[in-house]
């Protein structure tokens, strides 16, 4: 959403606020703006929710297959959105079917892998990740010029690209079904069978796949009688898990999670081309930059109140910054108008 928050006809589109004389972009209801970003996040965490749930009671292929149908009608609903209205609704939609996908695609890579190579699976896996958030970088870069910003294309063209790599999703019953749940479902032979394709049964592959279909076998069985004790809920607490120490994981993965998102990446991730996260920074130069941060407040209004008296006593701003105006000076004015 980096490059889509800075269209010009997006911004119209969505009402978020307007274009000034000179072409640039001017968020006025920044309110907006976030909450049509962030609710896709909160999509993400009801799919992740749905798909473990969904993946476990109709199997790992069915979800993938599931959730990438939702995320195409998400999708498709967000590069046609008319109003933020609509906008909002469709990164929900579509949060929800990137939320399935996040939570079944890892645990089935790391169920019909080998022990030995299941962390290089999950690398690969979250190595692409990053890759597709580069590719959709450059590609807003790409057509941020089309008809000097102002076409449609700049923001409704870089969404419906992942529709090309959700329709590959789609092929996903061409690929083996996790042995684990097959067992849990009492399909052992169809889980044999997948091993055995998997780990091989011939030279010192024999009974590879025997081995481990019996311990997945015993695996499932003790997880039947302690059923009650893996719901979320008891997972999310360790209700029942005793010397297991469930509740000490999940609470460890959930808050590195939360805590990578507070190093700012995400932040970065969705609002990268306005300046310093200041949608009212949007298309300045870095030298009226200096002005903007000249505020000793950290609040958005208290900077832009500064940064109109600066522009008003330094009408030739940019052309003495560019001829090597002092920073110091510009520090001098702020602490005066403080004093005034």
């Amino acid at each position: 959403m980096g490059g889509v928050n800075e269209s010009n006809d997006y911004i119209r589109e969505m009402g978020l606020g307007y274009i000034d004389a000179e072409g640039n972009p001017v968020i006025t209801r920044t309110l907006l703006q976030g909450g049509i970003v962030s609710v896709y996040y909160l999509g993400t965490l009801l799919g992740c929710l749905l798909g473990g749930s969904v993946g476990d009671r109709y199997g790992r292929i069915n979800t993938i297959g599931l959730g990438a149908a939702w995320a195409i009608l998400g999708a498709t609903l967000q590069c046609s959105a008319q109003n933020h209205a609509w906008m909002i609704c469709a990164r929900l939609v579509n949060g929800v079917g990137t939320g399935i996908l996040n939570a079944i695609v890892p645990a089935w890579a790391s169920e019909i892998s080998e022990h030995t190579s299941r962390g290089q699976f999950i690398a690969i896996e979250f190595t692409l990740n990053i890759f597709g958030v580069v590719i959709a970088y450059w590609l807003e870069y790409a057509v941020s010029f089309m008809d000097n910003g102002w076409s449609p294309v700049r923001w409704r063209f870089p969404i419906a690209f992942q529709i090309i790599f959700l329709l590959l999703l789609l092929l996903c019953w061409a690929f083996p079904e996790s042995p684990r749940w097959l067992c849990k479902v009492g399909r052992n032979d169809e889980a044999l069978f997948v091993l055995e394709r998997l780990r091989g049964k011939q030279g010192t592959d024999a009974g590879k796949a025997e081995a481990e279909l019996n311990d997945i076998i015993s695996v499932v069985e003790l997880e039947k009688k302690t059923a009650k004790h893996t719901t979320y809920f008891h997972m999310l607490f360790g209700l029942g898990s005793e010397k297991l120490h469930i509740g000490r994981r999940v609470q460890l993965v959930m808050w590195l999670q939360i805590m990578q998102d507070w190093t700012g990446i995400a932040g970065i991730t969705m609002f990268g081309p306005i300046w310093a996260l200041y949608p009212e920074s949007s298309q300045r130069t870095l030298e009226e930059m200096d002005f903007l941060f000249a505020s000793d407040s950290p609040w958005v209004w208290d900077a832009e109140r500064n940064f109109a008296l600066l522009k008003e006593k330094n009408t030739g701003m940019t052309t003495n910054i560019h001829a090597g105006f002092d920073v110091e000076k510009i520090q001098d004015l702020s602490t005066t108008h403080k004093e005034i």
